[in-house]
């Protein structure tokens, strides 16, 4: 047992758990956890940030480049609520973030008494945005709670958690036992029984198909091996890109996957929802899913496959791989074939999609192999799911299904402070841009050198489309009025650059990832081709 606050309990007990990192910013009722920050040293790096929604970004985008948990800390209320994009988009990305709030003096909560930052029931908001939710009473709690709260976001389906404490329990000194130190969790057990019905099912599969969502990641290997003894292409979906290299015949992305997904017959689905291919692209009955998910919910939410396995992704191939070796049919490499379907699809998205193909390409050749791309809601982003060649995990880093605009440059900030020894570039259009563009003042305070390009069209590109498209040309709300981003980017202290062609933007990139320092590349463009029917298409199989 040691004498110390609740602030100090909470700061240890995170410390514990291996936090090293955490963004945020002070307010009364955060108090004495900086306090207690800023006791222990250079023990946790604390990151400030601009705004609120700025911290939660940043943990969001340090935890989907690296799989450990990103952490921010805000005051309660209005704080609180500005972070709440961010924790929707961790939780739908399935992300491992850790929130970190006050709350009003612990005796006024849930009376309605005006106090400072009290909003109703703030303990329920977070609920609703988690996937565990807590309020630490008293400081002797913090040891125990934040061990739950590790051992949530370490077993079954990583999402973020939160815990809340009260300023004044935040103040109070007490006798609070040792921290918890992170425990090991062994993995579910793998029904072996489904994974035999899995295996003869795919072992007889004539064309079977492979779909991997971000819950294959650390099964890599797993993955790959059942792909070449299937002879199956490997089709990702925004956060499970980089499972396999882009540059082996078997990694294939959407637009080839929508032609793959018409001719399957058994299709494996590995940590993903499978949302997006069975009600867009369709099912029917020659169709057979074997799906595999650590969160046993998600395997009849859309609809009840053939065989569902309730396990982690790694524990279940492994398990599976010698049931395949038994009943799988003699294969021959199907190389000439996927190579071939490789680049039709590449010369597909060059003939329609050109402007964007150019610039995507230059941001590749002037990316190093190992970088990290963050994307988002623009012309180019949107393509960058389909078309930037990954090759490892978690170097295409994603909003997921809840499409937060403006999230990418803050994400990014994240992404390179958890990963300093790896190049960051995030890709930005002009009007998400500027949800976020108070955070390159944090770049340049704390020497974060992500590089941000912004294309710039003068208007929420995709939405004025729209409305010249589908609703007779009545723009409204959609033009906009933008900065020098290059001159900003170096009133703020940063690199600022300008590009107007793909081949100045290759130079740009190189150089600003070479400099290792804050960096803003201005891409001025016009209107490009609708991406959508070639990243959406109709219905391949199933009722038209």
């Amino acid at each position: 047992m040691a004498r110390m606050t609740g602030g100090r309990a909470l700061v240890r007990s995170i410390m514990a758990q291996g936090m090293d990192t955490v963004f945020g910013l002070p307010g009364v009722q955060m108090d004495h956890f900086f306090n207690a920050l800023h006791d222990e040293g250079n023990a946790v790096r604390v990151i400030q940030t601009r705004h609120e929604q700025g911290a939660a970004y940043m943990a969001f985008g340090y935890a989907a480049a690296t799989g450990r948990a990103g952490a921010f800390a805000v005051v309660p209320g209005p704080g609180l609520l500005n972070t709440t994009a961010a924790l929707s988009t961790a939780y739908g990305c399935n992300t491992p973030v850790l929130a970190l709030t006050g709350q009003i003096p612990s005796a006024y909560i849930g009376r309605g008494l005006g106090m400072l930052h009290e909003i109703p029931d703030q303990l329920a908001l977070l609920r609703g945005l988690t996937k565990w939710a807590a309020r630490i009473e008293h400081p002797a709690q913090a040891p125990d709670l934040v061990a739950e709260a590790f051992k949530q976001m370490r077993t079954g389906r990583p999402r973020p958690v939160a815990l809340e404490m009260a300023l004044d329990i935040m103040a109070t000194e007490t006798e609070v036992g040792a921290p918890a130190a992170p425990a090991d969790y062994p993995p579910l057990p793998v029904d072996t029984d489904l994974v035999e019905r899995a295996a003869v099912l795919l072992g007889a599969a004539e064309n079977p198909l492979i779909v991997a969502g971000g819950g294959v990641f650390g099964a890599e290997a797993e993955l790959l091996e059942t792909a070449e003894l299937l002879q199956a292409p490997v089709v990702s979906h925004r956060t499970g890109r980089g499972a396999i290299d882009d540059r082996h015949y078997l990694s294939q992305t959407q637009p080839a996957g929508h032609r793959l997904w018409a001719a399957a017959d058994v299709v494996l689905a590995v940590g993903t929802r499978l949302q997006h291919q069975r009600m867009s692209w369709g099912t029917d009955a020659d169709l057979k899913i074997v799906h595999i998910d650590i969160d046993a919910v998600e395997l009849k939410r859309v609809s009840t496959p053939a065989v569902g396995i309730a396990a982690d992704a790694r524990t279940a191939l492994a398990a599976m791989l010698p049931a395949l070796a038994r009943h799988n049919r003699a294969r021959t490499s199907r190389a000439e074939e996927l190579t071939a379907l490789k680049a039709e699809t590449q010369a597909l998205l060059e003939d329609k999609l050109a402007p964007q193909m150019a610039w995507l390409n230059a941001l590749r050749r002037g990316l190093p192999e190992n970088g990290i791309l963050v994307d988002e809601f623009t012309q180019v982003g949107y393509l960058a799911r389909a078309a930037f060649p990954v090759h490892e995990p978690r170097t295409l880093l994603s909003s997921g299904y809840q499409g937060t605009l403006g999230y990418g440059y803050a994400a990014a900030l994240g992404a390179k402070v958890a990963r300093p020894d790896r190049p960051v570039l995030s890709v930005n259009g002009d009007g998400g841009f500027m949800f976020n563009v108070q955070e390159l003042a944090t770049a340049v305070q704390h020497g974060i050198g992500a590089v941000a390009v912004v294309f710039d069209d003068g208007a929420y590109g995709n939405v004025q489309r729209m409305q010249q498209e589908m609703h007779g040309g009545r723009v409204i709300a959609t033009d906009l009025r933008n900065p020098d981003f290059a001159a900003m980017a170096e009133s703020f202290g940063a690199d600022g650059r300008r590009a107007e062609t793909p081949a100045e933007l290759e130079t740009a990139v190189t150089e600003a990832v070479a400099a290792g320092a804050p960096a803003v590349i201005h891409v001025p463009v016009g209107r490009m081709p609708d991406p959508w029917p070639i990243l959406m298409p109709r219905r391949a199989r199933g009722r038209r």
